[in-house]
């Protein structure tokens, strides 16, 4: 269940080793959160959760051949960029190798028009894909691998035979299956299944996309407290973006949307005079600690892969490689645990004995 980036890169996944594999989405696959982000591949990020990071470098050693693959079966072109970033960040350095400072001269050696703020400046050689053409592939691989896609069917229950999930029940019918995945971003908690409910919540995010001055255009994502500037090869700047807890209103703020616009004028004062092409929210999926969801349940042939917060497009790959691997096998190269839906049942247990 499920029809965004993790949902569709798992089912290719598990089609590739030979599974029948049937995606149900409750509105259009891809047109939730993987297709609000801005596709940012933050892999030297300081502020990534520890806990994660082996995921997060694992899943951008698999990120050149994963579009690479994409693209060849789909014939969709990835805009998939790998011109580094320029992070402006008060806290500590980024990681991984080829992370280094950068002097002013540098920064202004690198992108002209960039007026740096009065804060440490590093180079961070990560990558950025536009996610709607990840989609627009990852959907027509599927399509191509036979993958069966239903869309508009709002999944409502796991159905259980004999102790063991049986295939799901949606607002309009009962698809059977051997296995059950719950990829369903913020709405996965509202699958019934027996079992700890997956703690989801929507996060919202607020960004913007200009057309900017043709000589002002940059060519490495610009990350700044106040703003990111995620550049795309057709000549569109994404700006964002919020995080806000405002439940599953998607409604767009004006006054956020300028006052994204001008942080990123500070930046690039040219940028006054760009064209507003689009603005749009998003409601990423999060959980109580930040972290995703991943693995089995106490229900058997139930699973969970959700909860990515603002790393879902990062952690695509990753994700199909280790939960194929665990539906399959029964284990993965991974360690899951922290990240099992079974760290909520242990501390809702605990509440309970203790509700003060």
């Amino acid at each position: 269940m499920g029809g965004g980036i993790i949902g569709l890169s798992l089912a290719l996944e598990l089609r590739r080793q030979g599974a029948e594999v049937l995606l149900v989405e409750r509105g259009e696959p891809g047109r939730e959160a993987s297709h609000a982000a801005a596709g940012m591949l933050a892999w030297c990020d300081p502020h990534s959760p520890a806990a994660l990071r082996p995921l997060i470098q694992a899943s951008a050693r698999l990120y050149p051949e994963f579009v690479y693959e994409l693209a060849e079966e789909s014939g969709v072109r990835i805009d998939f960029r790998r011109e580094g970033t320029i992070a402006f960040d008060p806290g500590c350095p980024g990681m991984g190798p080829g992370v280094r400072s950068l002097t002013a001269e540098e920064i202004s050696a690198l992108e002209p028009s960039l007026i740096p703020p009065k804060l440490p400046a590093e180079f961070w050689p990560e990558a950025s894909v536009d996610p709607r053409t990840l989609l627009a592939a990852a959907i027509a691989a599927a399509r191509r691998r036979g993958i069966k896609i239903v869309h508009g069917a709002h999944a409502t229950e796991v159905v259980i035979k004999e102790g063991h999930a049986a295939g799901v029940k949606s607002d309009q019918s009962l698809f059977a299956a051997e296995n059950v995945v719950n990829c369903a971003g913020a709405w996965a908690g509202g699958l019934k299944a027996g079992v700890t409910p997956v703690p989801t919540r929507p996060v919202k995010g607020q960004m913007l996309a200009l057309i900017p001055p043709e000589k002002d255009r940059l060519r490495h994502v610009v990350r700044a407290p106040q703003v990111y500037l995620v550049p795309r090869s057709d000549g569109r700047l994404l700006l964002g973006a919020t995080v806000e807890e405002a439940g599953f209103d998607k409604t767009v703020d004006p006054a956020t949307i300028q006052r994204l616009h001008r942080a990123a004028t500070r930046l690039v004062p040219s940028l006054a005079e760009a064209r507003i092409l689009e603005d749009w929210a998003g409601l990423r999926p999060g959980t109580p600690d930040n972290l995703p969801v991943l693995g089995t349940t106490s229900l058997p042939g139930y699973f969970v892969a959700t909860g990515h917060f603002r790393d879902g497009i990062l952690l695509a790959p990753i994700t199909a490689r280790i939960m194929a691997q665990l539906i399959a096998a029964g284990e993965c190269e991974f360690d899951l645990a922290p990240f099992s839906l079974f760290r909520f049942e242990n501390e809702g247990q605990a509440s309970r004995r203790n509700p003060g």
